[in-house]
């Protein structure tokens, strides 16, 4: 099976100082950049920016069972104390969430998770998920569920994360 190479399209602008952006349009690749780049220039950041789009396309592919397995790691490993509580009964991506980023059912044991976060880096979706697995704990934010929350090492970094990509892009997005 032979891959067809997608057509690529640059546009160049007088008003794009630094910045190097690329989106898929249909079965165009559209690739835009400052328009004082020289062709060798282009030509780097076009493969650059085709090697993104592919990560980030690999990255909205993940399934519900990747998501799954993923939970089972992290509540073993960071929630060990709590073999029951911390095990989902089901963790899947969902389309409908627009104020949060995941959220749990504690009764159903049950995990959803926005499919915003895809496409995020691995050490935020472990952070979303290990917060509603200790919902699964504690089903509110008191002093103990924050305990559980900083467990992972990186939970700090990753609400910074977080609260960022919420601001920037005007979506109310809080915990």
């Amino acid at each position: 099976m032979t891959t067809r190479k997608p057509v690529i399209e640059v546009r160049r602008s007088k008003r794009r100082r630094r910045t190097v952006s690329a989106y898929r349009d249909g079965e165009r690749v559209v690739v835009l950049i400052p328009a004082q780049f020289s062709r060798a220039e282009e030509r780097e950041w076009v493969d650059r920016m085709l090697e993104r789009l592919a990560v980030r396309e690999q990255r909205a592919r993940r399934t519900d069972s990747e998501l799954t397995a993923r939970a089972q790691r992290l509540a073993a490993r960071y929630l060990p104390d709590h073999p029951h509580a911390a095990r989902p009964t089901s963790v899947r991506w969902v389309q409908n969430q627009n104020g949060r980023w995941g959220s749990c059912t504690p009764a159903d044991g049950t995990i959803r998770i926005s499919h915003r976060v895809q496409e995020m880096p691995d050490w935020v979706i472990d952070y979303v998920l290990l917060h509603e697995l200790s919902h699964l704990v504690i089903a509110n934010h008191s002093a103990a569920f924050w305990a559980l929350v900083g467990r992972y090492p990186k939970s700090e970094r990753a609400r910074g994360y977080l609260e960022g990509v919420s601001a920037a892009a005007g979506l109310g997005i809080t915990e």
